[in-house]
């Protein structure tokens, strides 16, 4: 009886076991049959419970192909950037009231079996998962007891034999543990749907019915881009209304912006190189007041919400474009923020000051220490 709630484990990159969607509040005491263990020797702050009742780290292999010896942030099975966090969360989180991003979609989150019991194998590390360390917690998760993996991870298509998910979600079926893999996030060219091994129950991505929209407007045009414009402390995309601003444009890396033409702009980044909450904080550093994030046409799908430390909207590549055409044809104009607490909107008006943009580098060129030109 003592085992009839269900064991999940996720296979990615850790899990962080202070999250509200692993208290144990109200669950019964471990299973006896459950031979998993909570791996913190170097992280003693790291803590299972009833809810959480195990996590372990394989890194090994990873340590193999590096060819030097890994640090002690390598020896956790923590989560350190919230992936492996939101999909074991997703999978088997329990009920947690009044969750929001920033106000937004207030409601009760929860996973798709909340009463479950969750362990947490953590195989991907910076460089990459490797199929030495995702064949070892598919061994260890088999000898833990588990009753159903979520693997979150993938990469192209390949022979099976070849495929380290594919051979280890094999041995783990042939155990009478079900797993339940991602399709992937690229698509929808043919090739491009990860994990298709008939033994593998694959799950494609799904969307929201709902939306939290923001506002980009500059001249008669007003751009409707799916994300929120938000900040940490909910702050406005300028510090003043009816400031002039300069609008930049480029990769944003760190180094690369010049403060004095920064200071006090909505800078307007392309994605790419490192991450859009880190162009966030290149352009706060350079004295920016707000971020409009482009992504490229092959990225479009991977826009999203994200924590920013200052206002921020990110848009695809074709309402980018629009928008770099409008400030290219009105390099003298003016423009102008307006704060909205509830539906942020950034307004880009009329008689802006001189307007410069970053070289777009592209994937084979060299990166330099500073990348603003003139347009």
């Amino acid at each position: 009886m003592e085992m009839s709630i269900p064991i999940l484990s996720g296979a990615k990159q850790g899990v962080w076991p202070e999250s509200k969607s692993f208290a144990d509040d109200g669950m019964a005491a471990v299973p006896s049959q459950w031979k998993g263990i909570c791996q913190n020797k170097s992280d003693p702050t790291f803590t299972c419970n009833k809810k959480l009742i195990g996590a372990r780290y394989f890194n090994k292999g990873y340590q193999a192909f590096v060819g030097a010896p890994l640090n002690i942030s390598f020896q956790t099975p923590r989560d350190t950037n919230g992936h492996g966090t939101h999909t074991l969360s997703t999978a088997g989180g329990t009920f947690v009231a009044s969750a929001s991003f920033f106000g937004h979609g207030n409601g009760t989150a929860k996973g798709g079996s909340p009463g479950a019991r969750v362990a947490a194998y953590k195989v991907c590390w910076p460089d990459g998962c490797l199929d030495a360390d995702i064949l070892a917690a598919f061994d260890a998760a088999i000898s833990d007891g588990v009753h159903v993996l979520s693997v979150s991870l993938g990469g192209s298509p390949k022979d099976y034999f070849k495929h380290g998910i594919a051979i280890g979600a094999f041995h783990a079926v042939k155990n009478g543990i079900k797993v339940v893999c991602s399709a992937g996030n690229s698509g929808p060219t043919p090739g491009t749907v990860s994990n298709m091994a008939p033994w593998i129950f694959t799950v494609a991505a799904s969307t929201m019915d709902r939306e939290f929209p923001a506002y980009v407007s500059f001249g008669n045009t007003s751009l409707k881009v799916p994300t929120i414009n938000t900040t940490m402390s909910q702050g406005t995309i300028a510090s003043t209304q009816h400031q002039q601003t300069r609008i930049l444009s480029g990769l944003c890396r760190f180094g690369s912006l010049d403060s004095a033409k920064v200071n006090g702009s909505i800078v307007i980044c392309t994605s790419g190189t490192i991450s859009g909450v880190d162009k966030g904080e290149v352009v706060l550093r350079a004295g920016g007041v707000g971020m409009v994030l482009i992504y490229t046409a092959t990225m479009d799908y991977m826009i999203r919400a994200e924590e920013h430390i200052l206002p921020a909207v990110a848009i695809t590549s074709s309402d980018g474009q629009t928008l770099l055409s409008y400030i290219k044809s009105n390099r003298r104009q003016k423009s102008q923020s307006t704060p909205h607490q509830h539906n942020p909107r950034a307004y880009l008006h009329p008689n802006s000051p001189t307007v410069t943009r970053s070289r777009m580098q592209q994937k084979n060129q060299t990166s330099s220490s500073s990348d603003s030109s003139i347009v």
